[in-house]
């Protein structure tokens, strides 16, 4: 047993999210330069250069630079081993990264320096205020000219409603970019501006009105530096752990990710303070990690990573208990025992066979189509895992075949990309038409060219002017009210994928009408009531 504990309290799983461009790629590659994972950094931005980033692997992020699909990194790190979720940034694929947040057990926001809070990053933060993950805040891009540490400390908290405490702190900005003190540490960490050095020479200061301080950074910088110190002990709350694994305080780190330069800061002090693994609500009871039982749910299923074996691969969070392999567990939704002979675990796009997974970590595991995202898998255990939701799609289309001869490739790849979670499908009452709703505009491009390249099947769009798609629930569906609607709604009627009855509205007055008029009818926004 006690193994057993020891793996569960060295298992740190987070997610790393922020508004695209803020340097988010680059930050997960240094996470595995440290971690001895990878051996040089890909160039992230430019995509001339083939070797991209380690973490985005689908073709059509290669292509445009940006992540799409969330991918697994798993490491080693002074004996603590890390699962970093890396999540689109990009807000048509703001649905994915939702979903995977029901996975991980701490957050890192990263902020540009220049631009400073963005609308991404805020829709982000507030889901994981709603569900209290703690977060650390980290300000990336720091050689270069933005805004004062202290206005984007302020900003942080008003425009993100966070209660923020820097553990480091920078020496000049931009051009007089000199270094950081690290606050956690007491100790001052030069900027050279050479990307090439792994990790930059470290100075000890334990008393800040050393005249070593000086020497190293200058009178102007180092008065400077002692001043806004003592003012941020002023004006911050002191770090205070329970607060953070509460998510009533976020702590700030300030760097460089792309000069390598301050990420061991965070890392360091991330592993100290991170939360292990965490207990999970189900609709029975709360699970902790530390049960004898196995329990775990779906939270993305990815079509083809492979692209020359049609393979889908579930990824399940195990919440408790150990996952072994070839023993057999119970599909909850489906009601039946299924075994696994090939787990997966992940680096990147390299993925490899592991006999048994601990609370905390992400297995991937072969799918034939069982599997559904928000499935739980246990050891027999009636219970199902809440909160991984499909939200209402923004943009709507018609999808027709292209090619009649494809019809079934192309039938099975919509089928599997949705069961993926990348879009949702709705089917017409009226005339079987079948309609695909996305969070971002985006989205299509990417079901015609993964239906494309890993199916074979074209398809092409047709508008359909949709202003909302909601979920009905009847009161009680005998009711002549709820047959009222059926008649007067039935063009703007579909079922989605599970068989639920959705409502299309074509503005947000007629939505409001329909409300008024049908007071039994619920219209929820997302699918899980």
């Amino acid at each position: 047993m006690k193994s057993f504990q020891k793996e569960i309290s060295r298992r740190r799983t987070f997610g790393i999210i922020s508004h695209p461009d803020a340097g988010k790629t680059t930050l997960t590659e240094k996470l595995l330069l440290f971690g001895g994972a990878i051996q040089e950094a890909g160039a992230v931005k430019s995509n001339k250069i083939k070797k991209g980033a380690t973490s985005d692997f689908m073709e059509i992020e290669r292509q445009r630079g940006i992540s799409v699909a969330t991918s697994v990194l798993g490491f080693e790190y002074k004996d603590i081993k890390i699962n970093i979720l890396d999540t689109p940034g990009h807000k048509d694929f703001a649905e994915d990264t939702f979903r995977t947040l029901t996975a991980v057990d701490s957050v890192i926001v990263v902020i540009d320096v220049a631009k400073g809070v963005e609308e991404q990053t805020e829709k982000l933060v507030e889901v994981c205020r709603m569900r209290n993950i703690p977060m650390i805040v980290f300000i990336n891009k720091l050689d270069r000219e933005g805004k004062d540490a202290f206005e984007l400390l302020d900003e942080i908290e008003q425009k993100l409603n966070l209660t923020v405490t820097p553990l480091s702190f920078p020496i000049g900005m931009g051009y007089d970019f000199k270094g950081i003190y690290n606050i956690w540490e007491k100790n001052v960490n030069l900027f050279t501006g050479d990307p090439r050095k792994d990790i930059e020479e470290t100075v000890e200061i334990s008393d800040l009105n050393s005249e070593e301080l000086d020497h190293l950074i200058g009178d102007t910088a180092a008065d400077t530096l002692r001043e806004e110190l003592e003012l941020t002990q002023g004006v911050y709350p002191e770090f205070d752990k329970e607060a953070y694994l509460q998510g009533n305080l976020q702590p700030v780190f300030f760097g460089s990710a792309l000069n390598n330069f301050g990420v061991r800061e965070l890392l360091d002090c991330f592993i100290e303070i991170a939360p292990k693994p965490r207990p999970k609500d189900s609709d029975v009871r709360t699970v902790k990690p530390d049960e004898n039982q196995f329990t775990g749910f779906v939270f993305k299923i990815h079509a083809n990573m492979d692209p020359k074996h049609r393979d889908r691969l579930a990824f399940i969070k195990i919440v408790s208990g150990k996952f072994e392999r070839n023993k057999p567990y119970l599909h909850v939704r489906q009601g039946k025992k299924l075994k696994f002979s090939s787990p997966n675990a992940f680096f990147a796009e390299k993925k490899e066979i592991v006999d048994v997974s601990y609370p905390g970590d992400i297995v991937g595991l072969h799918d034939t189509g069982n599997f559904k995202i928000g499935d739980t898998l246990t050891e027999g255990e009636n219970l199902n895992y809440r909160g991984v939701p499909s939200f209402s799609p923004e943009h709507f289309r018609y999808i027709n075949n292209a090619d009649p001869m494809k019809s079934k490739q192309l039938e099975k790849g919509i089928d599997q990309l949705m069961d993926e979670g990348v879009a949702q499908l709705f089917t017409l009452e009226m005339n079987g038409r079948k309609v695909i709703g996305t969070v971002g505009a985006l989205q299509f491009e990417v079901i015609q060219y993964r239906l494309e390249h890993e199916y074979g099947a074209k398809c092409t769009y047709e508008n359909l002017n949709v202003y909302k798609a909601t979920w009905v629930e009847a009161e009680d569906e005998k009711s002549e009210e709820f047959k009222d609607f059926k008649r007067v709604k039935a063009k703007f009627l579909a079922k989605d994928k599970r068989g639920q009855l959705v409502f299309f509205a074509d503005s947000q007055f007629s939505l409001q009408m329909t409300q008024q008029k049908y007071p039994s009818l619920k219209f929820h926004f997302t699918s899980e009531f």
